[in-house]
């Protein structure tokens, strides 16, 4: 029988083995503010963010004033509608509020969160603008008590913000923002749910509630680049 072993031949030195490379720990809030490169790219989503929000009441009203086209939905058109407005933004509020308490300890995952969140809403600005829709039929108002009364109390009521879904993309977008675990599950569960809802609701066509997932994608993809 051969061997590769020969009488002789110094015994394997355990200490010679490569080491594993040691695990990367997360970022801490005293850490980032020592990062200039950090800061500005956090100072720069803020402000970014802020300008878009003051430029939002005027591009949905807007939107909300050009003539747009109906689409077939099957879905819909068997689907009761029902006013559930206040168990839709319950389970988003307590989604937001989910996803802020986890992300608001973690600088890299909150800051990757705001470019992503900034990138939603570029690309929902974009396909608003592109695809003007009228509301389905039946539709019932959804009422937002916090947003109607801090962005559009003196518009009119806003229902041609259609394609996509901005609600149902908030939501999955924190499940992928936040660490895996419950917390993801339940963001998962909750971006179902709302998404059923403005279905119920007919607040939304299928299509939007269905390209969604796409938009986040693509907003989550992006902000990996913006947020390095």
């Amino acid at each position: 029988m051969l061997s590769h072993d020969f009488p002789g031949d110094p015994a394997p030195n355990p200490a010679a083995r490569p080491l594993a490379r040691p695990t990367a720990l997360p970022l801490t809030w005293p850490a980032a503010w020592r990062r200039p490169a950090f800061l500005a790219r956090l100072g720069l989503v803020l402000a970014l963010l802020l300008a878009l929000a003051s430029q939002l009441p005027r591009f949905f009203a807007w939107v909300q004033a050009r003539p747009g086209y109906h689409l077939p939905d099957p879905l819909l058109a068997w689907l009761p509608a029902h006013d559930v407005s206040g168990a839709t933004f319950a389970v988003i509020y307590a989604g937001i509020a989910l996803g802020v308490a986890t992300l608001l300890p973690r600088p890299a995952r909150l800051l990757r969160a705001l470019w992503a969140y900034l990138l939603l809403h570029l690309l929902r600005c974009a396909t608003l603008a592109l695809l003007p829709l009228e509301p389905p039929p039946g539709l019932v108002l959804l009422r937002d008590p916090l947003v109607d009364a801090l962005f559009y109390a003196a518009l009119a009521p806003i229902t041609k913000d259609l394609f996509f879904s901005g609600h149902t993309a908030t939501l999955l977008l924190l499940a992928l923002a936040v660490p895996p675990g419950w917390r993801r599950g339940l963001l998962l569960l909750g971006t179902v749910a709302v998404a059923a809802l403005v279905l119920v609701q007919h607040a939304h066509y299928t299509y939007d509630v269905l390209a969604a997932p796409l938009f986040v994608w693509l907003a989550w993809w992006g902000s990996k680049w913006l947020s390095a």
